[in-house]
């Protein structure tokens, strides 16, 4: 899949932040049997001020996992963030594999169940199509989450599989029209009930602003999500702490979070 390769490619993408090395997390924790439910562990040097829970994106496909995440992971640890970066089942045509996943590992935090002291406040970020399953856990009363920031979220899955984002990957994903399950699409679902920001770079031809712009979020209820576009900003940009957009990433978390 050419869009999620390093490097840049033709589309302009600047690719570098996939294969970038960082350092290794602090500990892995398995919070369910599969191999896929696993997290890396991200924990500052100093007292953590709040959990930070990171899903990865990769259109849902069984190729792209967390590792391309670390050197965000890293970044945000330093800010005295302990950051739980989670991995998934990625499983053609079994979208419930994957969102049940992310529930499970939620779940499980809001059970105490990591070997590390926890701060009670909770926040999930998700980029891609790890922002579709971050904003499908923000109004999941199980989810014990305090925000959401959906970076490039794939939010409207209609949307995305009219423009067949890359080839067709809402289908494979669903394994059906997404008209099928308009439970798993949050331009179908009500607004969340926690706080939500939105990070969109207004050059994204990845997942373009039409996608993460959810028209039926646009009414200005309380819960309605804040939408920011940022200027010259690609996808990539949104999870590479050494890009021009991360100032605005961490603003925009720094809001949510306190």
């Amino acid at each position: 899949m050419p869009d999620e390769q390093a490097g840049t490619g033709g589309d302009g993408e600047d690719r570098d932040v996939l294969t970038r090395p960082a350092r290794t997390p602090s500990f892995e924790w398995r919070f369910g049997l599969h191999a896929d439910q696993v997290a890396d562990v991200f924990e500052p040097t100093g007292p953590a001020r709040a959990v930070v829970v990171l899903v990865h994106g990769g259109f849902w496909r069984p190729e792209y996992d967390r590792l391309h995440l670390r050197p965000m992971a890293d970044a945000l640890s330093q800010h005295g963030l302990l950051v739980v970066s989670l991995e998934y089942r990625r499983i053609p045509g079994d979208p419930d594999a994957t969102v049940g996943d992310v529930q499970l590992a939620l779940r499980a935090l809001a059970a105490g169940d990591v070997p590390t002291g926890l701060p009670a406040e909770r926040h999930i970020i998700g980029h891609s199509a790890g922002g579709h399953l971050a904003l499908l856990m923000a109004d999941d009363p199980g989810s014990g989450l305090a925000s959401c920031l959906a970076l490039a979220p794939v939010a409207d899955l209609r949307e995305a599989d009219r423009l067949r984002l890359d080839d067709d990957a809402v289908r494979a994903f669903l394994g059906a029209d997404p008209t099928a399950r308009p439970d798993l699409d949050p331009g179908q679902r009500p607004p969340p009930t926690i706080p939500v920001t939105v990070l969109q770079g207004a050059v994204d031809e990845i997942v373009p602003p039409a996608v993460s712009r959810v028209a039926a979020w646009q009414g200005g209820e309380s819960g309605t999500p804040r939408f920011v576009d940022i200027t010259g900003a690609g996808h990539f940009s949104l999870i590479d702490p050494m890009s021009s957009a991360w100032p605005e990433v961490l603003i925009a978390l720094a809001a949510l979070t306190g």
